[in-house]
This record gives C-alpha cells, sequence and structure tokens, in this order.
C-alpha cells in the first residue's frame, strides 16, 4: 500500500525546486546531514560485525567453551560422588546395632577408601575424555571462526568504501550549502542551480545504495552472530557428546565396582559378626 507524501513535502525539501539563494542553502544543509547519517550507520554496522573476530573476542569464546565443559565436568564428578555416597549409606544401613564402635570404623574406613579409589579412577577417565573432546572442540571452533573472519573481512573491504563515498558526497553538499549563502539572497544563478540538481541527484542515487546496502549488512550481520552462536554450541556438544560417550562406557564398571564394595563389606561384617 502506498503512502505517498503530501506535494508541498518536496517544494519545500528539494534542492531543485528552491527560488532563491537561501532556499538552495537551507534545502542542501539536510541532504548532507542525511549522507552523514547512513554513512555512519552503515560505518558502525561494519564495526559490529568485526567486533566479534577481535583477539579479545576470540579469547573470550574459548574461555567461556572451557568454563562451560569444566561445569559439565564438574556435574558429572558430582554425580559420580553421590552414586558412590548412596551406596556407602545403603551399606552402613544394613549394619546390626550391636556392632562395636572399633568395629565401624574399620568397615567404614574400607569401604570409604574402596569407593573413593573408584570414583578417584571414573572421575579422571572422565576428566581426559573431556579434555580430549575439549582440545578438538576448540580447534573445529577456531578453524571455523577464521573462516568466518576471511569472508567478513573481504565484505568490510567493499562496504567501507561506500561509507565514505557518503561522507564525501556530504562534504561537497555542505560546501554547495555554503556557497549559496555567501553569494546572497537573490535567485539561483543557473550554475549553481544546475550544481544544485546534479548534487541531488548524486545523493538520491547515494543513499539508496547506502541504505539498501546498510539493510543487506545487517541481515548479513545477525547471520553472522548466529553462526558464531551456532558454532560454539556445536562446539560445547562435542565436548558433552564426548563426556557422555565415556559415562556410558564406564556405567556397567561402575556398577560393578560398587556392587563389588557391597560385597567385600558383607564379607567384612560376616568375619567381625
Amino acid at each position: 500500500m502506498a503512502h505517498d507524501l503530501p506535494g508541498w513535502v518536496a517544494e519545500l525539501t528539494d534542492p531543485r525546486r528552491a527560488r532563491t539563494l537561501d532556499e538552495l542553502a537551507d534545502r542542501l544543509v539536510p541532504l548532507a546531514e542525511h549522507s552523514i547519517d547512513v554513512s555512519r550507520r552503515l560505518q558502525a554496522l561494519l564495526n559490529e560485525l568485526n567486533d566479534p573476530f577481535k583477539k579479545e573476542a576470540l579469547h573470550d569464546r574459548v574461555d567461556r567453551l572451557k568454563d562451560r565443559s569444566s561445569e559439565a565436568l564438574d556435574e558429572v564428578t558430582a554425580e559420580i560422588t553421590a552414586s558412590g555416597r548412596e551406596r556407602i549409606e545403603r551399606i552402613r544401613a544394613g549394619w546390626p546395632e550391636r556392632l562395636a564402635d572399633g568395629e565401624r570404623k574399620r568397615l567404614d574406613g574400607e569401604i570409604v577408601a574402596m569407593v573413593e579409589r573408584h570414583r578417584h579412577e571414573a572421575a579422571g577417565r572422565v576428566a581426559e575424555a573431556t579434555s580430549a573432546g575439549l582440545g578438538e572442540a576448540t580447534q573445529l571452533l577456531l578453524t571455523r571462526v577464521e573462516e568466518l573472519a576471511k569472508v567478513v573481512t573481504d565484505l568490510i573491504h567493499d562496504v567501507l568504501p561506500l561509507a565514505r563515498e557518503g561522507l564525501t558526497l556530504a562534504s561537497r553538499i555542505s560546501a554547495l550549502s555554503a556557497r549559496s549563502r555567501q553569494s546572497g539572497r537573490g535567485p539561483v544563478p543557473d550554475e549553481l542551480r544546475d550544481e544544485g540538481a546534479e548534487v541531488a541527484r548524486e545523493f538520491d542515487e547515494a543513499v539508496a545504495r547506502l541504505e539498501l546496502e546498510w539493510a543487506a549488512l545487517g541481515a548479513r550481520s545477525a547471520t553472522v552472530r548466529a553462526a558464531l552462536r551456532g558454532a560454539e554450541e556445536a562446539a560445547f556438544s562435542q565436548v558433552t557428546n564426548a563426556m557422555t560417550q565415556c559415562v556410558e562406557d564406564l556405567a556397567p564398571a561402575h556398577v560393578q565396582a560398587l556392587n563389588q564394595v557391597e560385597t567385600r563389606a558383607q564379607s567384612l561384617l560376616d568375619e567381625l559378626t
């Protein structure tokens, strides 16, 4: 649905319709301001697009991956510890009340030591798997970021001259506005009228091109941010997959080790009672 502006808008803003030098000077000023505005917006978007690829941002991304991996490892280690603690409590619950304190301490010391040795071994294997997965995931993440950075760098080099073009045009328009104001208050001379028409035409073409580039760059910037998030999440998933696979491989041995602890505890209890 078209939304055309009232006819008087162009009458009061288009330099080509100026009748006096003051009108020409006044109508050129907003054109220069608009050129500067769209150029600065374009430059700001280019800076925003480049920010995630700076060294500090790259280090932060890798550090986040390491921190998240460490937190996940802590959770798995806590689960291993909790399962061992639950088995110890179950074993203790089956001890007869007539056991002497010394006997309880002996039983407790041996089963706790067995569970702790198994916990240390299992946690160590998970930590090794996590470290290996983290190394591979970090390398893949860095490779993907590097590939994306190359494309973004090429894009910035292509678009940056357009932003400078807008500033150059704004400078020309401002200079013409100043000349018009310095020329007096009479009708617009043919020479200035022609120059005003020419810069107005160039303004229309340049700003349309810059606005379109700004919109396209905004969409590309959003895609790049999503890609970086995706690469980071994929790297973390790679680490957790390695961790999960290790835990699944350990699960039967873990249950068997806790069963052995319980069997040993029962054997010691039989000896004592």
